[in-house]
């Protein structure tokens, strides 16, 4: 090395602390500026585009959590349903409801489903729920937000007020300790900023540990989850006159659902609104 080049690296500024996060955050480094408070949260937005990815139903490679072709084969197709629990109806008739809701009508008002409860959807909510598969909740959220866009009603002009505030179905303690999450929270936070909607997590809790419904008959369902939720006293006046959103991961028979929406509507919330990623066909 010469004397010149040897002054002129002697000479050259060096980096300071921060620059190369900057860059590698997707902004140029300006030299004698350090990188800003956040800088990890750009980098951090970065990775998972840069992971490897599969679809969760089918396991072909990409970025997206669902390929293009299974949205397309499972999520697009729409249903005429019953706009107070869901289930499907034929295609013709003029009623809303179905016969079961105008026989004896829920405490809930609405609700909206993103799919019916069979493969292979199923797996996405058994994966989440059980196998703790984190990553699908905010695809289920993205789902269900799709079907608030709906039409609950083909062909009707028929549209179905949207929620002022969101809350999850309460875990017992016992549960949430041994599953380590709540997968109705783990849907419903992502949800809430899809539809910019705020969401409460603690809105609701559940004072008694209850059976799993899915192993009870049904008629045991009701009695299972009779007066198991109860609002805290700090949120009592927090539901008078709203729109309440409940959101679930599956809805079977509709009983845990309705317990909720019976204590929010004693609580004088004006309207409850379901908001669940999939609904099982009766048998």
């Amino acid at each position: 090395m010469d004397l010149k080049s040897s002054k002129a690296a002697a000479a050259s500024p060096q980096a300071k602390p921060g620059t190369a996060y900057r860059a590698v955050a997707g902004k140029p480094a300006r030299p004698g500026k350090p990188a800003g408070p956040g800088w990890l949260q750009r980098l951090l937005a970065q990775v998972p585009q840069l992971l490897p990815s599969s679809c969760a139903l089918c396991g072909a490679a990409g970025r997206e959590t669902l390929c293009a072709p299974c949205h397309k084969r499972f999520y697009t197709r729409q249903h005429r349903r019953c706009i107070q629990c869901a289930l499907p109806m034929p295609v013709t008739g003029k009623e809303l409801r179905c016969g079961a809701c105008l026989k004896d009508r829920p405490a809930f008002d609405a609700t909206i489903v993103a799919t019916d409860y069979f493969a292979p959807s199923d797996q996405l909510a058994l994966a989440l729920k059980f196998g703790g598969d984190l990553r699908l909740a905010p695809l289920l959220a993205r789902l269900i937000f799709d079907a608030t866009r709906r039409n609950p009603v083909p062909g009707s002009d028929v549209q179905l007020p949207m929620p002022t505030l969101l809350a999850p179905v309460p875990l017992g303690l016992a549960r949430l300790q041994e599953r380590g999450f709540n997968q109705a929270l783990e849907i419903a936070r992502p949800l809430g900023k899809l539809m910019d909607i705020p969401v409460h997590p603690r809105l609701l809790e559940r004072k008694k540990e209850t059976e799993a419904q899915s192993a009870l008959p049904v008629g045991a369902r009701v009695r299972n989850v009779r007066s198991a939720f109860a609002l805290p006293f700090a949120a009592m006046d927090q539901v008078r006159g709203l729109h309440v959103g409940i959101v679930d991961d599956v809805m079977t028979t509709g009983a845990t659902l309705n317990e909720v929406a019976i204590v929010l509507k004693r609580h004088g919330a004006r309207r409850v609104t379901n908001l669940v990623f999939a609904r099982t066909l009766p048998v």
